[in-house]
């Protein structure tokens, strides 16, 4: 009777363990294979890396072994990004870490490319010129280098002056400027003259194919006179390329160069330099890249030139005249338009030969081809509107009225759209067919932000046949104008430590509010010791003005500003009293100016602004001196009457902005710097001739944007949040400035589901 019992409790026990079985044989196994792994690797590793002495041996493909911590060799440790360590000294106090701008700072990465051009004093107005219009935009950095400076540098240029004209002294000093100043933030240097055309494409994408763990010394090589037949050095008219390696190995040397090798050149100064103590040649190919050169002929037309070498060539010399630039930089920008547009074909034909292979099939294939399919909304929210146009008229304007005449950037946008629908019509039906513009009849445009801005044109033509039979039609076209390559724009470093100075102007119709506004700062900006002050800005009406000794309409503000004073010892509110019967704001701001120092940071607020630091933050973010100025568009919340009706309040609202609008009409808050004004208020003062009945008509964001050459950045703000409330519209401001008062009172009412609602309800009960 056991053995039965024993049987049952040894096949529970391995029904119990089979679930586990799986999991102990595979440890069992893998520690198995590990151990043999490891006897492997003792037996026979040293014997295959070490040579005769011990050291490493070479492997194959030149590759270097990597040292036993895992660095790299000597040489490379440039090259690898770094994490810089923090570390804390317990014994000092805790101060807060300041981070890189740029996480790729921190990792020690560097920028590609720096281009520096030789030039002199009687070259700088002309050939200089002519190569900072060219090519400049196409590099990243670059920068002009003479001995001495004309009394007046163009306009765009980044100039260094060393004093002193002579050849060496000049390629000595640039030498040094550029590794003392740029050695560690860049992998390549170019050095050229102001008398070489270099194409910037062409030189931007051989340095992407070079490896930056070399000493390179890359240009047209050429022989020194009377030297060493193996030696060569690149000929600076060309333009030639060093390594950020070769620079760091140079510079110790430069001093003995200057002083011991003579030389009438300085680009055979410098070659001479770097072979006798770096052992560096000059070459024209480097890594199967190479620097191809041409030397232009007197007299050179370059439509005409046809030679390989020449439409081949990333630099040209020399270069006699501006005109002769400008006609190089035009033939060569047709070769590299050319070349564009015969890669666009190519790959178009090869994106229609995939496309049958592709699960959609040929009616996967969107037009153009290439180009991203059009945006398919999922709503009728979604559906993105077409604006109607003529070759007269917008039927879609943006100041919202229904017809506005087309002038600026949308009229020449719709001339080019029209010319290139002509253009592509000829290219494609002549010489059967010639087509001529009679009138455009109808436009259709789009902005997809997945494909870029999309035209249905329908255009009145006349076609011409070759026999000279003339007959008109109707034709619709649609064209795509796509989205380019998206570029980072450059902008100013600015911080969030600045000091924001609030402006607060009050009438007597603002009294009410006054009280909320003044919690709101002491809450959001006194008690967090936020970096902030306030002037307030009292306008007295004349009759107010002469009963002040008896009636001050702003005692009760004054009073409320002296309990804050009292409760936070250590700020001062100050305020200045104003007397006129129109308030413009330009004339406000004028004497608030002229009380402030010129880096003063002006936040122009309004009585139902709920002050926080989040957008005081986003203030000082988006003013950046001499450059941009910001105008918010705060969230102007509904009249509670119209949108709850009693049912529930505005603040028992958990959706955040639901019940409101972004007020489009209100330019009244405003940041920028008291220089900026200053700046555009003098232009506008000599264009007006004190006419200052024209300042009643204007606002601060008028003055920037027709007298000042800033960027105005206005951009929906959903950190300034305003309660509803009537605003008072001042008759006697200039018709513009009243009327869209008016809007933002009526539009900041309710939707028009709230309104629609009320006057249902308002029918529905009258009817009863």
């Amino acid at each position: 009777p056991s053995e039965p019992g024993a049987a049952m409790r040894l096949a529970a026990l391995l029904a119990a363990l089979r679930p586990v079985l799986p999991l102990v044989l595979g440890l069992s196994l893998g520690c198995s294979l590990s151990l043999l792994r490891a006897s492997w690797s003792q037996s026979g590793g040293e014997d295959q890396c070490l040579g005769a002495a011990g050291r490493p041996g070479p492997l194959a493909g030149g590759a270097r072994l990597e040292a036993a911590d895992g660095r790299l060799g000597p040489g490379h440790e440039d090259f690898r990004p770094r994490i810089v360590p923090y570390y804390r000294d317990p014994n000092k106090p805790y101060k807060k870490v300041l981070r890189t701008r740029y996480i790729q700072t921190e990792l020690g990465f560097h920028e590609r490319l720096f281009v520096a051009v030789l030039t002199s004093k009687a070259t700088l107005n002309t050939l200089a010129v002519a190569v900072n219009k060219t090519v400049a935009h196409h590099f990243p950095r670059l920068l002009y280098f003479t001995g001495l400076r004309s009394a007046k540098v163009p306009h765009g240029m980044v100039l260094v002056a060393h004093g002193d004209e002579r050849p060496i002294w000049l390629m000595y000093e640039t030498m040094h400027y550029i590794h003392q100043h740029f050695g560690s933030d860049y992998d390549w240097f170019y050095i050229m003259q102001d008398d070489t055309y270099a194409q910037a494409e062409q030189v931007k994408a051989l340095v992407t194919h070079l490896s930056i763990n070399q000493d390179v010394y890359l240009g047209r090589a050429e022989e020194f006179i009377g030297g060493d037949e193996q030696a060569r050095y690149c000929h600076g008219g060309f333009g030639y390329l060093i390594s950020r390696s070769l620079l760091l190995k140079l510079h110790p040397h430069l001093d003995s160069c200057r002083n011991e090798i003579l030389s009438v050149r300085p680009d055979e100064w410098l070659g001479r330099c770097i072979i006798d103590f770096l052992g560096i040649t000059c070459v024209s190919q480097l890594q199967g890249q190479h620097y191809h050169t041409y030397e232009l002929a007197k007299n050179t037309e370059p439509e005409k030139e046809e030679e390989e070498d020449f439409q081949a060539a990333f630099a040209v010399h020399p270069v006699s005249d501006m005109t002769l630039m400008y006609r190089l930089h035009k033939h060569f920008s047709r070769i590299q338009l050319d070349r564009a547009y015969q890669e666009i074909q190519d790959l178009q034909m090869q994106i229609r030969n995939l496309t049958s292979l592709t699960p959609a099939g040929e009616t996967g294939l969107t037009w153009p081809v290439g180009i991203n399919a059009p945006f398919l909304p999922k709503s009728r929210f979604e559906v993105i509107s077409w604006d109607y146009f003529t070759e007269q008229y917008l039927f879609s304007c943006p100041d919202g009225s229904p017809k506005c005449e087309l002038s600026g950037a949308s009229k020449a946008d719709v001339s080019e759209i029209i010319e290139s629908a002509l253009e592509q019509l000829n290219s494609r039906y002549q010489p059967l067919l010639r087509f001529s513009k009679r009138q455009l009849l109808n436009g259709y445009r789009r902005f997809d932000p997945t494909r870029g801005m999309e035209y249905t044109l329908d255009l009145l033509l006349e076609a011409v046949t070759q026999k000279g039979h003339r007959h008109v039609l109707a034709k619709r076209v649609s064209l795509v104008r796509p989205l380019s390559k998206v570029e980072i724009i450059p902008m100013p470093y600015v911080t969030e430590a600045t000091r924001v100075q609030l402006v607060l102007p009050l009438t007597v119709q603002d009294l009410d509010f006054v009280a909320n506004f003044l919690d709101m700062f002491a809450m959001n900006t006194l008690d967090t010791h936020d970096n902030a002050l306030l002037t307030l800005l009292f306008i007295y009406h004349p009759y107010d003005a002469q009963r002040v000794s008896q009636v001050d309409v702003f005692a009760g503000v004054k009073a409320m500003v002296g309990e804050l004073e009292k409760r936070y010892a250590e700020v001062k509110i100050p305020w200045i009293s104003v007397k006129t019967e129109v308030p413009s704001q330009v004339k406000l701001m004028d004497i608030v100016s002229k009380k402030h120092p010129v880096d003063t940071l002006f936040f122009l607020a309004s009585v139902w602004t709920e002050i926080n630091m989040e957008f005081l933050n986003r203030c000082r973010m988006n003013t950046i001196s001499n450059w941009q100025v910001f105008f918010p568009v705060h969230f102007q919340e509904f009249n509670p009457a119209l949108v709850y009706r009693g049912e529930q309040t505005a603040s028992s609202s958990t959706d955040f902005l639901r019940d409101g609008h972004f007020d489009r009409h209100s330019f009244a808050e405003a940041c920028f710097y008291n220089s900026d004004y200053m700046t555009a208020r003098t232009k506008l003062a000599a264009d007006i001739l004190e006419r200052d009945e024209v300042l009643e008509s204007m606002e601060v964001f008028d003055v920037f944007l027709h007298y000042s050459g800033l960027h105005l950045f206005r951009a929906v703000e959903p950190g300034l949040v305003q309660k509803y409330a009537l605003r008072s519209c001042n008759p006697r401001l200039s018709e513009e400035l009243y009327h869209r008062c008016v809007l933002s009172n009526l539009e900041g009412l309710a939707s028009r589901s709230h309104l629609a609602m009320a006057l249902f309800e308002q029918e529905q009960a009258n009817s009863t």
